[in-house]
């Protein structure tokens, strides 16, 4: 087993025709991953009645998934680094596998919530170990790039693609198909990953995983999320929540300065002097947290207040999934040719703006007169942002941090989603109990507290523009594309098959 550099070695040792093949399993496994955030939206009133889940209750069905999955992000991708990033892969696929079933098989809402923390674990293994080998395989430059919008077309077009097959399974198979699903993909994957999908890690004697660190930042992340969720029930002024959010605020600075100190750090902090890179990740936290809190809330909003069928509710979103896709292409283009700053402004602007032109729906609103509009907006919005900030997020990263670097991009999008759905869902749920306590009835205190959400998903939408404008600067991506060839990485073992 020779010691090579990572740039050249996986992109030149494995044939163009072998790296596709290798990317077409990859890039099933992150689909399962992302779509697995949403496909439960449409099933949770069907969910919550099988199981009898209190509707208060129902959010942390979702939000167990994203809690874990975003609080071990960083984890996996250091552990795909060190320990292989195949070998780590196919772990996270075994237990993501696993984890499904045992979803499927769920009679209690304990036993669900359970499983699908476990399935959050399972994607944190999978997604950065999965990115960082495409970012072995293709070399930098236009053959990368291609590679990584298609990757970001998965991401924009995957929660839409779960919510519609989350529809169609509740209505003709039933709810545990939901996660029936992923199993014989998952099986397929873990048989084809070990024959055709290269195997790499980094060349050092000494392995660390900064175990302190780790325990930091995934308690500071999940006590946030699950402070800013049961926060409506508990109240926002009281002691308990003061307490949690304080604790959670002490746990992440005591994870930066963990990170300062510490021989081999979980985040290195200096990645954040790639401007680019620091500023994909603002901009991928804002993303996520408008983004997949616009599904979720949209979700609900079409099946409570509308009244639709989760396979109707499933199928409208096939308004912004085909979009997304049909536009990916262009996306593309403009990022490689243009100003990957300008794209990423204008996805961001039209995710925001769809979620907008949302509050305006009617009670009695119907999908071509009312929704097609905001859907479609959205479904432009979301390809022209998820390829750019999926490029920018990872340019200009030497080989042996690609796992870092991948880790933490999904990092900031589940975060910021698990964020998003708990502060849409409190919004919606606090402006409902004021309604109601005011003597409004019950469709209309949902249609007011649901408006209030949308609110809430638009302007932290919109909130990415001026930060994309302020923390990327135009020929940024360019710099740092051009930057990587005159750094030096540290040598990393590769070996093909």
């Amino acid at each position: 087993m020779s010691q090579i550099t990572a740039a050249p070695a996986v992109g030149r040792g494995v044939k163009e025709v072998h790296r596709w093949r290798a990317f077409a399993v990859l890039a099933a496994a992150y689909f399962m991953t992302v779509a697995d955030l949403a496909i439960v939206n449409v099933a949770l009133p069907t969910i919550g009645r099988k199981l009898h889940i209190a509707e208060s209750d129902l959010q942390w069905v979702v939000t167990g998934y994203a809690l874990t999955f975003g609080g071990f992000l960083l984890l996996g991708g250091r552990a795909a680094d060190l320990l292989g990033r195949r070998r780590v892969l196919l772990a996270g696929l075994a237990l993501f596998t696993t984890a499904s079933l045992g979803c499927g098989l769920a009679t209690a809402e304990g036993f669900l919530i359970a499983m699908r923390c476990v399935q959050g674990l399972g994607a944190a293994i999978v997604l950065p170990a999965a990115l960082s080998i495409v970012m072995n395989m293709f070399p930098e430059g236009a053959e990368r790039n291609k590679a990584l919008g298609a990757w970001g077309a998965i991401g924009a077009s995957g929660a839409t693609v779960g919510v519609m097959a989350g529809g169609l399974l509740t209505r003709f198979a039933g709810w545990e198909y939901i996660f029936y699903l992923n199993v014989p993909i998952g099986a397929a994957a873990l048989a084809l990953a070990p024959r055709i999908v290269p195997e790499s890690r980094l060349a050092t004697n000494r392995r660390r995983f900064d175990p302190f660190g780790a325990v930091t930042v995934t308690g500071g992340i999940s006590l946030l999320v699950y402070t800013i969720s049961t926060a409506p029930q508990a109240g926002w002024d009281t002691a308990r929540t003061v307490a949690l959010l304080a604790a959670s605020a002490a746990l992440l600075a005591a994870f930066l300065v963990i990170e300062t100190r510490v021989e081999e750090p979980l985040m290195p902090l200096r990645i954040f002097r790639l401007k680019t890179l620091a500023g994909a990740n603002a901009v991928g936290l804002l993303l996520g947290g408008s983004f997949f809190a616009f599904i979720f809330i949209g979700t609900l909003y079409m099946q409570q207040v509308l009244g639709y069928s989760a396979l109707r509710a499933g199928l409208a979103w096939l308004a912004t999934s085909l979009t997304s896709v049909a536009c990916a292409g262009l996306s593309q283009a403009l990022v490689t040719r243009g100003s990957a700053k300008l794209v990423m402004a204008a996805g961001m602007a039209m995710i925001g703006g769809g979620a907008l032109w949302a509050t305006q729906v009617p009670a009695g609103g119907h999908f071509w007169a009312d929704l097609a509009g905001p859907f479609v907006i959205t479904g432009i919005g979301t390809a022209f942002a998820f390829i750019p900030v999926s490029i920018a997020a990872l340019a200009g990263v030497a080989e042996h941090e690609a796992g870092l670097a991948s880790g933490l991009i999904n990092t900031a999008q589940q975060l910021g989603g698990a964020i998003g759905i708990a502060v849409a869902s409190t919004i919606a749920a606090s402006r409902v109990t004021t309604l109601l306590h005011h003597g409004a009835g019950q469709a209309a205190a949902l249609a007011g507290g649901f408006d209030w959400a949308f609110w809430a998903c638009g302007v932290i939408g919109l909130a990415a523009v001026p930060v994309t404008f302020l923390l990327v600067r135009r020929n940024e991506l360019a710099r740092a594309v051009a930057s990587t060839s005159a750094r030096k990485p540290r040598p990393a073992t590769v070996r093909a098959g």
